[in-house]
């Protein structure tokens, strides 16, 4: 009888977790938090459409086994580096910290290559602040997954530049080049968190993108 609790069920990692979590029988409910419906129906699903500025009025909520967080934006959608922050820290911490509070044992979060809290890259460093963050907040496990750039179908929300990274990402690793930064679909890194969540050894567990593939069960 495990309950799954999740924030980014709309994005392109945490859509496909959701649809995972649901066709997993290991969970009897998955309940998703998000600033709009999923658009996913099933019997184990509950959600809550919330706003992210008021944790007082959701934190209550956050109750489960494993906690998934596949929440994040990119600074053109965001509009700003304010908003980005709020998106990419402030929410997921917030989040983190309600399932911490409530008693929640496991931990895995999506967060970046380039993570590092020290760096004077704005992304990598608020990515790394995320992580450090998350691991001081006493969970039994912690699942850190750190894909490069990821691949799948976004819909209306491709991002151009991302498309272009692909591609030149796609003729290096033809040559052998820049297999660290290689593609992973959106679908892998989602399996790699699951995974990973349910694995029971305790303690911090950062993934770089070999593991996550690994994880995965992807060669």
């Amino acid at each position: 009888m495990t309950t799954a609790v999740m924030i980014g069920a709309t994005g392109l990692v945490g859509s496909k977790l959701l649809e995972q979590l649901l066709a997993d029988a290991r969970f009897t409910k998955v309940v998703s938090f998000g600033r709009r419906p999923s658009g996913q129906k099933h019997e184990k699903l509950e959600e809550h459409v919330i706003d992210f500025d008021r944790p007082e009025a959701w934190a209550s909520l956050v109750k489960g086994d494993v906690a998934f967080s596949a929440l994040g934006t990119t600074i053109k959608q965001a509009g700003s580096k304010e908003v980005q922050k709020k998106i990419d820290l402030d929410y997921q911490l917030e989040f983190a910290k309600a399932a911490a509070k409530n008693g929640v044992s496991a931990y895995s979060l999506c967060s970046a290559a380039s993570a590092d809290p020290r760096s004077s890259r704005f992304y990598s460093r608020i990515k790394g602040e995320l992580d450090r963050d998350v691991q001081a907040l006493g969970f039994q496990r912690v699942r850190i997954m750190r894909p490069s750039l990821l691949g799948g179908d976004r819909g209306d929300r491709a991002r151009t530049g991302e498309k272009l990274g692909s591609v030149l990402l796609g003729a290096f690793n033809a040559i052998g080049l820049a297999k660290r930064y290689r593609e992973i679909p959106g679908s892998v890194v989602a399996r790699a968190m699951l995974n990973a969540a349910m694995e029971p050894t305790p303690g911090v567990h950062i993934f770089e993108l070999d593991e996550v593939f690994s994880a995965a069960g992807v060669s």
